[in-house]
């Protein structure tokens, strides 16, 4: 299988060795970023800033070290496995929304600036879009999360949250185009589509390499898979993960995770070593319980 020429930040190398209980070892990540082509320098240095900022603490040194997720960590690790079993879930049922608008609100004064900004950087990673100044909309049920998350900042009296059937947006009411404009749908659609045309070819590969009774060692394997993962990322990473009624049919992010789900399972049936790999093991975990 040929390689590609997708550039592999460690940081999603790194992440995607974490365990189910938010702990990444030294000595797992060393052998498969070797593999991956990232030196023991690249891996110590994002070891190091995770580390930093506050999302990880160390226990232990060298090949025998641990990292331990804080709250931040674990937060964070949750947050990317809500989103994948909330995308794969949407797209197994074909909807998701029951047609409610939720709105929020918020208006923190000047003196409170670094809260007020990562407050508005959570609604944007809840999958929101402005509407205007202090004004962020989303199709999702999210106003648990972003009370949590105005309680947590010491902000909660600075907002307001409300839910509405009836959205007009400069004149436009129909929801499909609401979303279309608001989320910006059409470079979505283009970036999932890259992603789609680059690697539609690996399932047939896969699949050939098999009744040839093909193996794939890990230093084939896990390098693909990283690259496959990262460029998946560049498009997943920014969908706001509408429910399918607010989409454009057909949607090439549907495609697109299938994709990744197929040629996973695919390439996991031909590796030579037993078991789950190290490397996305909660993506793995987080698939295999969907229908």
């Amino acid at each position: 299988m040929a390689r590609t020429t997708v550039q592999v930040p460690t940081r999603v190398l790194v992440f995607g060795m974490a365990r189910a209980e938010g702990t990444i070892l030294a000595s797992e990540v060393l052998p498969v970023a070797e593999a991956c082509g990232q030196s023991p320098d690249q891996v110590r240095s994002c070891l190091r800033r995770i580390v930093a900022e506050g999302l990880f603490v160390r226990r232990g040194s060298g090949r025998n070290a641990t990292f331990e997720a804080t709250e931040a960590g674990l937060a964070a690790l949750g947050t990317t496995m809500e989103r994948t079993r909330l995308a794969w879930a949407q797209d197994a049922a074909g909807r998701g929304w029951d047609g409610q608008w939720r709105l929020v609100g918020f208006a923190v004064p000047e003196r409170n600036r670094s809260a007020r900004d990562a407050f508005r950087d959570r609604l944007r990673q809840l999958g929101g879009s402005a509407l205007q100044g202090g004004l962020y909309v989303s199709p999702h049920p999210w106003h648990k999360d972003v009370k949590a998350e105005a309680d947590r900042l010491g902000v909660a009296e600075a907002v307001t949250v409300a839910t509405t059937h009836d959205l007009e947006v400069g004149g436009e009411r129909d929801p499909r185009e609401l979303a279309r404009r608001l989320w910006q749908l059409d470079d979505l659609a283009l970036r999932y589509q890259e992603f789609v045309d680059a690697f539609a070819a690996v399932p047939t590969q896969l699949s050939r390499m098999r009744e040839q009774r093909q193996r794939l060692g890990d230093e084939t394997f896990l390098p693909l898979a990283l690259s496959m993962a990262v460029a998946f990322q560049e498009c997943f990473g920014g969908d706001p993960l509408l429910p399918p009624e607010l989409l454009p049919r057909p949607w090439p992010g549907r495609e697109a995770r299938e994709l990744v789900r197929t040629s996973r399972r695919q390439a996991l049936a031909l590796r030579q070593a037993h078991g789950l790999p190290p490397l996305f093991r909660l993506f793995d975990e987080a698939i295999e319980t969907l229908p």
